[in-house]
């Protein structure tokens, strides 16, 4: 069993809301499901789909938090690059804001320096918590913050984890996660 350190142990523990099961491409054979699933993932990915997971994820936003969605900070898990996080989450992230009247993070977490994609370099990476070492955060905007996380593809929660421990180290109050879709193994 793989072994799990505290800062993942404690955000596996908050509400984790996922839209759907992402296959790998490696499992075969997933059906048309699975498959548009996979295209969902990768067109959002690639700044398409924007106003539907918007949608999607405003809704879920003020269905779990009501009327105290107003005081609530949303945060996107940034992208491996500058330009892929813009691409990804510029847009996204003000669409989901307007929707459900959240409070936009995107300009308060800022990717300075590139880093590996975790999916393509699974052997090579560092420390998840690493991640956070790329990133650059604005501390005053965060302290006391109540905030949830946001990702397109949920595998092992260590991004997530990471960042939400950078940001309670400031002062926020990490509330939960929502994820475009959800990394599964098993068919």
């Amino acid at each position: 069993m793989a072994k799990v350190d505290e800062v993942r142990r404690r955000f596996w523990g908050k509400v984790v809301t996922c839209f759907a099961s992402y296959y790998p491409c490696r499992i075969k054979n997933v059906g048309l499901d699975g498959e548009n699933v996979r295209k969902l993932v990768w067109s959002f990915k690639s700044g398409e789909n924007t106003e539907y997971v918007a949608q999607k994820t405003a809704d879920e936003l003020i269905n779990k938090y009501g009327d105290d969605i107003s005081g609530i900070v949303f945060v996107c898990v940034p992208a491996s690059s500058k330009e892929k996080n813009e691409i990804r989450y510029k847009n996204f992230s003000k669409r989901v804001c307007e929707l459900s009247g959240a409070i936009n993070a995107y300009d308060h977490v800022r990717v300075v320096s590139e880093r590996p994609e975790i999916h393509k370099h699974r052997k090579q990476r560092k420390n998840a918590a690493d991640n956070v070492e790329s990133l650059e955060i604005d501390k005053d905007f965060f302290n006391k913050a109540r905030f949830c996380l946001f990702d397109d593809l949920l595998t092992s929660g260590a991004s997530g984890a990471a960042l939400s421990n950078k940001l309670e180290q400031y002062g926020a109050q990490f509330l939960g996660f929502f994820a475009l879709a959800k990394t599964t193994y098993k068919l």
